[in-house]
């Protein structure tokens, strides 16, 4: 284990991080928030003084030895780390007076889950609350993706940023767009900044305040769902509700699409299995809640803007809420458990399990059902014309069988608090995968304050793992993974 290089990568990322709480420290400065500043330069001063120490006890690393296991430990590691000293602002300031309601609040930013304690969310200085929302934009994409797009950490074809983003990147596998990593870290992020941008003009041109709109927008990009607002969406107009359920829907799609229609390749981007699969569901999910819930709308309009905002929230896993959908009937409740599990697309912004996952699950019991058949015959299991590598296939069975066992092990022990079978289900479904609002006492016009430290503490590390992919955070606390460290 190459940990002096590990903790190195930290270090930077902590001053990454460090410049990234500026814009909200500088507003609280500019409306003269006395002690939300006095959290941020604080949390600033620790922040980088950790981050030197960090880099200064590691001047003598070797880039050379860092494999798959310093990746994930350096990923899992770094999204820890980055909590618990980003989430000091609110602490050091009083305006989130526990430390475990801190760092649950900063890791459903970072993890974009959008999940809160907050009950009152008008009521935090304008400052924090960039911050707070800001941190979706920072995860969406993730901080060590945005570290590699513009720094270089050691020369060249060392291979070690391949192994960071698979670790950090959605999905069930990952490649290069283009030869060099870096710059495959670039164009994401280019493609990233001109949606957030858009998302901005045309929330804007709506008529809605510029705070709002660039708070609203980190929170669609990184599809995360913190508002800056009580009711979240439900008070906007219904053109920036329709803009924003756009705008969801875009950031969950895998962003090598985006990069296969620059390249002006329509045909291979549009006929993707996974693409395809994705708004397919999102048509189908739409239609069958119009039909059930159109009775408790006034127009047909109306409930078509509601149903459409709510699958592409839950399918983004950004969490913002126009409606109550905790009142819909038990049908409609069905389909948004369902829409919670499957998630986005792999290489997107969004969570959940990825809808790659379903295919790729799908497609391989349709291959053992026809192996037990015809138990001589040889057949591969292909996406998009390619045949898939039994490598994936072997961690995606993995990743389905820790995905059950993490939800029944969370469920059970926050049911300690005595909730509801239905509150702490859909709690962890929603925490794990990275949507925000549940069901129940944790619905769209609730939060998480009610639950004790403990269970907190449980879904702090089920955002993680989720928006993680689990295995980052099963490494971090594997005894195999830290012999022979040095």
């Amino acid at each position: 284990m190459n940990i002096k290089m590990v903790l190195r990568i930290i270090g930077y990322i902590l001053l990454v991080e460090a410049a990234l709480m500026l814009p909200g420290m500088l507003i609280s400065l500019a409306l003269h928030e006395t002690l939300a500043l006095r959290g941020f330069l604080i949390s600033l001063g620790i922040i980088i003084l950790t981050a030197g120490f960090l880099i200064l006890i590691t001047i003598r690393a070797k880039l050379g030895r860092f494999y798959a296991r310093e990746g994930l430990v350096t990923t899992g590691l770094s999204w820890i780390i980055m909590s618990m000293l980003g989430c000091l602002p609110f602490y050091i300031s009083g305006e989130i007076p526990s430390y475990v309601d801190c760092v649950f609040e900063m890791v459903s930013g970072f993890t974009t889950t959008g999940s809160s304690i907050l009950t009152n969310v008008e009521a935090m200085s304008k400052g924090l609350l960039f911050w707070r929302s800001f941190s979706h934009w920072v995860g969406g994409m993730g901080v060590l993706v945005f570290l590699m797009a513009i720094v270089s950490l050691g020369g060249k074809n060392h291979g070690f940023t391949l192994h960071i983003l698979r670790a950090e990147s959605p999905g069930p596998a990952v490649g290069k767009m283009v030869p060099r990593m870096k710059q495959t870290a670039a164009i994401l992020y280019w493609i990233y900044v001109g949606l957030t941008l858009a998302d901005v003009f045309f929330l804007l041109i709506g008529g809605m305040p510029v705070f709002d709109a660039f708070c609203t927008a980190f929170g669609t990009a990184g599809t995360g769902g913190f508002g800056v607002r009580n009711d979240s969406m439900a008070g906007y107009s219904p053109y920036l509700q329709n803009v924003t359920t756009v705008f969801m829907l875009l950031f969950s799609v895998n962003f090598s699409i985006y990069y296969l229609l620059i390249l002006k390749k329509y045909r291979e981007a549009f006929f993707d299995e996974e693409f395809r699969l994705f708004w397919s569901i999102v048509f189908i999910a739409t239609g069958l809640l119009i039909w059930n819930v159109r009775p408790l709308y006034e127009t047909l309009g109306e409930t078509i803007r509601h149903c459409a905002f709510t699958v592409g929230t839950l399918m983004s896993t950004t969490g913002f809420a126009t409606t109550d959908f905790d009142q819909w009937p038990a049908f409609s409740k069905a389909i948004i458990l369902f829409l919670m599990v499957g998630g986005a697309c792999a290489g997107s912004t969004g969570g959940g399990m990825k809808q790659v996952r379903f295919l790729l699950l799908w497609k391989t019991l349709r291959r053992n059902i026809h192996k037990s058949l015809h138990p001589t015959e040889v057949r591969s299991v292909q996406v998009n014309g390619r045949p898939i590598d039994e490598g994936i296939l072997d961690n995606t069975s993995a990743y389905l069988i820790a995905y059950c066992l993490i939800i029944l092990f969370s469920v059970a022990v926050i049911s300690l608090d005595g909730f509801s079978v239905e509150t702490n289900l859909s709690a962890v479904l929603a925490t794990f995968n990275n949507i925000g609002p549940g069901l129940a006492q944790v619905g769209p016009t609730c939060n998480f304050s009610a639950y004790s430290d403990l269970s907190k503490v449980v879904m702090i590390a089920d955002m993680l793992a989720g928006r993680l992919e689990i295995f980052p955070i099963l490494v971090l606390i594997s005894r195999s993974t830290w012999k022979r460290a040095r």
